[in-house]
């Protein structure tokens, strides 16, 4: 019984390209509100937060890149893996400038503090190890 169903699923679900851009769209459009936010409300408290720490507040509006241009790049199929490595890059350096010291720390119903973070840098990761897949804007194999 247990493979039947599994060889069922396996007929209907054997769609790895399919599965490439959902993750792209999942990873990318969730990430896009991020950007918004960004673009809304600036990103003068990311300045802030970098220079208590010594850097170049200019550095933040790399947040843009990161939260909007990758994001919108990954969904289209457009350089898909570089702009997975920057949304990587991206969740790296917030995760570090603002959830410093919460790696171990529990929300209140039990969550990982960390997990949203976690959960968009494995899946630009993921998205740099598979590539875009065959569903793209772009038809261009070189630009995807």
């Amino acid at each position: 019984m247990f493979s039947g169903i599994n060889q069922l699923l396996g007929r209907l679900g054997d769609h790895p390209d399919l599965g490439k851009l959902l993750l792209r769209l999942t990873v990318g459009g969730l990430l896009l509100f991020h950007g918004e936010a960004k673009i809304i409300h600036g990103v003068g408290w990311i300045a802030h937060l970098l220079a208590v720490r010594g850097l170049p507040g200019f550095i933040a509006y790399g947040a843009y890149i990161g939260e909007v241009v990758a994001p919108v790049m990954v969904i289209v199929g457009l350089m898909t893996r570089p702009a997975a490595l920057i949304i990587a890059i991206n969740l790296i350096v917030a995760t570090l400038l603002v959830k410093t010291g919460a790696f171990w720390d529990r929300t209140d119903v039990g969550a990982w503090a960390l997990e949203t973070e976690a959960f968009y840098l494995s899946g630009a990761l993921t998205i740099l190890l598979l590539g875009a897949g065959k569903y793209t804007l772009v038809r261009d194999m070189r630009l995807q």
